[in-house]
């Protein structure tokens, strides 16, 4: 077992370096890393049956990560633009994977031929994400439609894993589908009801501790607990009850903190489900089915992106909104693995070449959506310069801004970040805060205040929050690690202005050398106070105050920035 782990981990992490570097998904590496590990040339062969273990926690992870970040409201913000144009790609996918696989499989089987169409339909969420955050769209009217698109995709593959096994396993249909919607309602009501009171109650009281390993084993225990509860007591995949225990936990105000804290080992096993992939993958045999790899990429990566540009464009989209959707769904990923893999080897309903097919033809079209993306906007500048999708003036509209207020992150609500975020909301400035106390959260969200429930030194945590959009940062409490927030947001957003509160005037200097426009310390102006009342009370004038007070803050600032550690 050691023997497989390291050499699939370690592989996959110089492989995922080297794709990053090459501004490549770090996927492409992953799945590389499992094809060399596969190889005879280790000493003695790695057991693929292990690492298959391991990466089948990596799916129930990765499922619970889709319910945790799950937001029906996301769905119905863009749901004239996501619904009709997911499902009408789906089936345009779905019909053309079909007859290429009918003509070019071999085994002239309708059956599986639709089982193919349906594996290559659903674009990959880690890439899509990935793609979108590299190029800043995330929080944008593109990035919020592509991920409404990919709710609804989502929604199918759920459904696709807790239908497969009725569908599939002989039985009556009408009766079959009766006794599975019978205990899939009673598993879900009772993951919404008695699930949820257990998970906020148990979370609540850990989240109060000091111990954020327990925080995460609480997650953990909650993912794989309701996973194996589905699975054994309500007859339903795995994946599914991990779904729903996502969602649960996603609604709650722990979702953010969930997201960022607690899985820690959901990336690991993640890797390792795309390391077996690749461990199971034969170049040999895709290349063999040569006309079949190339006219399903073609399918994945310029029909269902061209079916979703025209559905996009004909619903009154911008041309370049419909370029950036379409372009970030131009490829397959980890759900079109797990089915492949479920129908061909669970239910033999696809050959598995085929499977070995999608494999190819996935880690193809991640590698061209990676490298291709960022020429998009210079397309969409080419065409609106010719005339071509540009939307024609209206006669005394001024048009609206792509940003109608300027966002502003608070780090901290204490008695400053209180007096900072009503500053900013009084003129009428879009405000995030972030807090650690959870029941600080609840009474902001009580007043209507956005506020997310996470530590501000994490990306994930400030890229939720919409630090990539963001005009600046406000840290706001002196006990918050001023360095590491400033330097995350930094790496979320190079542009991201930053002003901070701390205590000591070395930190403010440091801060300041680290890029932070503005920085306030406690021992500088706490001194400069003292100064100023003792001038005025000794009878100074105000501009006599006002040029001892400028003096004095260079003189400080002087002194102390030669104290910073030459190495920081």
């Amino acid at each position: 077992m050691e023997h497989a782990l390291v050499i699939g981990l370690s592989l996959a992490l110089i492989l995922g370096i080297l794709a990053h570097k090459l501004k490549l998904s770090p996927l492409v590496g992953y799945l590389i890393a499992g094809m060399l590990a596969a190889q005879p040339w280790w000493g003695q062969p790695v057991d693929s049956h292990i690492v298959e273990g391991f990466s089948h926690l990596g799916v129930i992870l990765l499922l619970f990560g889709v319910g945790l970040q799950f937001h029906l409201k996301d769905l119905l913000d863009v749901q004239k633009v996501a619904v009709p144009g997911a499902l009408v790609c789906m089936t345009v996918s779905t019909v053309m994977g079909a007859m290429v696989f009918y003509w070019l499989g071999g085994d002239g089987n309708w059956i599986s031929a639709l089982m193919f169409g349906l594996c290559i339909c659903v674009s990959s969420t880690v890439v899509l994400t990935r793609v979108l955050g590299d190029n800043r769209l995330l929080q944008t009217p593109t990035g919020h439609t592509a991920l409404g698109w990919l709710v609804v995709e989502d929604i199918f593959t759920i459904l696709m894993l807790v239908l497969l096994p009725v569908i599939i396993s002989g039985q009556e249909l009408v009766p079959a589908l009766g006794s599975a919607a019978v205990k899939l309602t009673l598993l879900v009501l009772c993951v919404a009801f008695v699930g949820r009171k257990i998970i906020k109650k148990v979370l609540t009281y850990v989240s109060k501790s000091a111990s954020g390993e327990l925080f995460t084993l609480a997650v953990l225990v909650f993912a794989l607990g309701f996973a194996v509860l589905a699975a054994k007591g309500f007859d339903a995949s795995m994946e599914f009850g991990a779904f729903l225990s996502g969602m649960v936990v996603g609604q709650s105000k722990f979702a953010s903190r969930a997201a960022s804290d607690a899985l820690p080992m959901k990336d690991a096993f993640a890797v390792l489900f795309f390391v077996s992939v690749g461990m199971g993958f034969d170049i040999g045999g895709m290349l063999e089915h040569w006309e079949l790899t190339l006219c399903t990429c073609v399918v994945a990566f310029l029909i269902k992106p061209i079916a979703a540009f025209i559905v996009i464009t004909l619903l009154g989209k911008p041309l370049r909104m419909a370029l950036k959707t379409a372009g970030s769904l131009s490829q397959i990923g980890e759900f079109s693995f797990i089915l492949a893999t479920l129908i061909a080897s669970q239910y033999h309903m696809l050959p598995a070449y085929a499977a070995n097919v999608i494999t190819g033809v996935a880690i193809i079209t991640i590698t061209l959506n990676a490298a291709l993306y960022r020429f998009i906007p210079m397309l969409a500048g080419h065409l609106e310069k010719k005339e071509i999708g540009r939307r024609p003036k209206v006669a005394g509209r001024v048009p609206a801004p792509s940003i109608d207020k300027h966002r502003i992150i608070v780090v901290g609500y204490g008695p400053c970040g209180e007096i900072m975020t009503d500053i900013l909301l009084k003129y009428d400035l879009e405000v995030v805060v972030l807090e650690m106390n959870i029941e600080t959260v609840n009474r902001l969200e009580k007043k209507g205040i956005p506020a997310l429930h996470g530590d501000a030194r994490r990306r994930s945590i400030l890229r939720m929050a919409g630090a990539e959009q963001a005009k600046a940062i406000i840290i706001t409490s002196a006990a918050a690690p001023s360095h590491d927030i400033a330097e995350s947001a930094r790496e979320v957003n190079p542009q991201i202005s930053v002003m901070a509160y701390t205590t000591y005037i070395s930190t403010a200097q440091l801060l300041r050398r680290q890029g932070a426009e503005t920085v306030f310390s406690g021992e500088e102006e706490v001194a400069l106070s003292m100064t100023s009342h003792t001038l005025l009370s000794l009878g100074a004038t105000e501009e006599q105050v006002a040029r001892e007070r400028y003096e004095n803050r260079r003189r400080l600032a002087g002194v102390y920035a030669d104290n910073i550690p030459s190495g920081v």
